[in-house]
């Protein structure tokens, strides 16, 4: 279930905590899996994980499930994950969360018609300072207006 590259990479992330500590790449490895596998995590993928890091399912289970970074249901190629925490709001997040929502179709926590992008509201992304913010993959888009994000949007394929 977990393929031989995933496996490489995670044991990099093994190998950086002391021996029998592995359980502590489990945040790692739960990314690594979620990106081979679609950008969600199924509660298979969750149990092979904790096979492979050799901890107790519930354990990672609680990791899967407290951090936001994890979907468990399947999402569209770009995950917009923003922020609708106190500094975002009240610049304005939750008006541009609608404005996201009305282009492109989409409720949060659905894939566009397309199947090109899921919205996500997430509590905070760390980046209070250039709020209203949002994350695509690795990029955070700060200081967002509507044309911004009609920009950020134009340029997804």
């Amino acid at each position: 279930m977990i393929s031989d590259q995933a496996k490489k990479e995670i044991n990099t992330w093994v190998a950086k905590y002391p021996e029998g500590k592995q359980s502590s790449a489990v945040m790692q490895a739960l990314t690594i899996v979620q990106k081979e596998n679609g950008g969600s995590l199924t509660n298979e993928l969750k149990q092979a994980v904790a096979d492979y890091l050799e901890m107790p399912t519930i354990s990672v289970q609680e990791v899967a499930t407290f951090y936001e970074n994890y979907n468990h249901k399947p999402v569209g190629k770009h995950v917009v994950r923003f922020c609708h925490n106190i500094s975002c709001m009240l610049n304005g997040s939750d008006e541009l969360i609608s404005y996201l929502e009305e282009k492109l179709d989409v409720k949060t926590g659905e894939i566009s018609k397309d199947g090109l992008v899921s919205v996500k509201r997430v509590e905070c992304l760390g980046a209070c300072v250039g709020g209203p913010m949002c994350q695509i993959g690795d990029q955070y888009y700060e200081k967002l207006t509507k044309k911004r994000i009609d920009e950020i949007l134009d340029g997804l394929k």
